[in-house]
């Protein structure tokens, strides 16, 4: 299971970023975070083009295979979404890994018995301004 932003387990962070210029801001071979969203298609291309590794938080499942599509690293989502979009990735094969937004240390063990790829933290998101 992956783990991000953990207060005792080393992790990359990941750069939210809300433009294209935003990135330039971020370190040398950074994860960049975005939200998915058509207004986002330009950055999420760039990114493509670039061999960027990028997450890309969705909130439903027509979401979840678009970031799929689009060949994000990893796909975020909050904890109502997990177990389906889970098995969908597992259904079609998805590269990405499934990432679950969580708060607590409990949370953990429960999507690791729901066999989520990984979980992150609040503190592994940075936030980028343009």
């Amino acid at each position: 299971m992956l783990i991000f932003g953990h207060r005792f387990i080393p992790s990359d962070a990941f750069f939210h970023i809300f433009d294209i210029e935003s990135i330039t801001k971020t370190p040398p071979s950074s994860k960049i975070y975005l939200e998915f969203s058509e207004n986002n298609l330009d950055i999420i291309e760039h990114l493509r083009l670039n061999n960027i590794t990028f997450a890309l938080e969705v909130h439903t499942i027509t979401e979840l295979i678009y970031a799929s599509s689009l060949d994000a690293s990893y796909i975020c989502l909050h904890q109502k979404l997990a177990k389906t979009a889970q098995s969908i990735a597992e259904n079609y094969l998805f590269d990405a890994k499934i990432l679950v937004h969580v708060t607590k240390e409990t949370e953990i063990e429960e999507m690791a018995l729901l066999g989520i790829d990984g979980v992150v933290f609040p503190e592994a998101i940075v936030k980028v301004s343009s």
